[in-house]
């Protein structure tokens, strides 16, 4: 077996094994099969369980999946060097420099707090409109929000919360009157509207249906310890009031 040196820095051996499991001669023939197409929805899945760990308090679940999420950096990034696009030290560039002009009070001579929303919009200034460069790979929660951030900077926004929760019944009604081809675009617009409304709450969307998630998983879980083998029997009434009564615990 071919071990990598371990007295290299841990980036560089972690460069090193990567190398190792794309080399056509003799790596990992899944590694080496993989694309950037391929390996992105496992670079998300990474990013929400470093989240999740994050939210479970564990230090050693951290630690380990920040590990996994930098590997999918790694891993990306190889494969760009492979085809002559970038290496992994031209990504960490890219972001250090860009730390470094967003905060030119710290690394510069600048006084003050900068204007991010400002530095970011000049960033943006050569794509194509207000909405450019959001990322399609964000959970749609999370987009949605985004473009409607991007929206308010250009004055195109409800002037308080009461807007969009009126907006909320009036995409309701039109549920109510959806016909079978328009029924998922009416709900989209549902949606879309109570992340809308969320947002002028200054509530994150993404996370409160990711919390509110989690309380359904342990709810249910409750319901079938209460019901226990005959869970899957019961009626739909018994089911409710276990229901009632793992909530009520719940608090």
């Amino acid at each position: 077996m071919h071990i990598i040196n371990d007295s290299r820095r841990p980036v560089e051996r972690l460069l090193a094994i990567m190398a190792r499991l794309r080399d056509p001669n003799g790596g990992c023939d899944w590694d080496i099969a993989q694309s950037w197409s391929t390996i992105a929805p496992y670079t998300i899945e990474e990013a929400y369980e470093v989240a999740d760990a994050v939210a479970r308090g564990s230090v050693e679940d951290v630690r380990d999946e920040l590990g996994d999420l930098l590997l999918q950096v790694v891993f990306q990034s190889r494969i760009a060097e492979e085809d002559g696009l970038f290496a992994f030290d031209d990504v960490a560039t890219a972001i250090a420099d860009k730390m470094e002009r967003r905060h030119p009070h710290i690394f510069g001579t600048a006084q003050g707090r900068p204007d991010w929303d400002g530095m970011k919009a000049a960033e943006r200034a050569a794509d194509a409109g207000a909405l450019a460069g959001v990322a399609l790979g964000l959970p749609a929660l999370s987009r949605a929000e985004k473009l409607q951030k991007r929206a308010a900077r250009v004055g195109f926004d409800w002037p308080d919360a009461a807007g969009p929760r009126a907006k909320i019944d009036e995409e309701l009604a039109e549920i109510d009157q959806a016909t079978p081809d328009t029924l998922a675009e009416e709900v989209g617009d549902l949606l879309f509207s109570v992340v809308n409304y969320a947002r002028h709450k200054g509530i994150d969307a993404e996370a409160a249906l990711r919390d509110a998630n989690g309380k359904f998983e342990r709810r249910f879980a409750g319901m079938e310890s209460l019901g226990g083998s005959a869970f899957v029997e019961l009626s739909l009434d018994q089911k409710e009031e276990l229901w009632a009564a793992v909530k009520r615990s719940d608090g």
